[in-house]
């Protein structure tokens, strides 16, 4: 839960009021976005998780859509290509994670992309 600003018609002006709200789940739109973003780095699938979106390079987690955020694993080389990134908790009780605030370069999300796939650890086989 956050706390946003909210603005309700008041007769001829608007209250601010300040409420209490459940995250809303990421947009299709947005979603599309990003993986239209990501078209360049081949093998990039995602996953459909409680109204979020998990997205995977090559097999391995990289990171996610939440709250119409792309945030990716804290590894050695996302910090080191984005040292001042904003850190956030995709969900409560999850680790930290980065955002990515570079999603209109193309460029840039693919070297993050093949940089963090070494750091990531293998998928756990089943």
């Amino acid at each position: 839960m956050r706390t946003l600003p909210l603005c309700l018609p008041g007769g001829s002006h608007y209250c601010r009021w300040e409420v209490e709200t459940a995250l809303m789940p990421s947009s299709k739109e947005y979603l599309n976005f990003i993986l239209e973003q990501l078209s360049c780095v081949p093998e990039v699938t995602c996953r459909a998780m409680m109204g979020e979106y998990v997205v995977y390079y090559r097999g391995k987690v990289i990171g996610g859509i939440y709250d119409n955020h792309f945030l990716v694993k804290a590894a050695k080389s996302a910090l080191a290509l984005m040292p001042h990134a904003d850190k956030e908790l995709p969900y409560e009780g999850a680790k930290e994670m980065l955002l990515v605030d570079k999603v209109e370069d193309k460029e840039f999300l693919r070297r993050l992309l093949e940089t963090m796939y070494k750091d990531l650890p293998s998928p756990k086989r089943k």
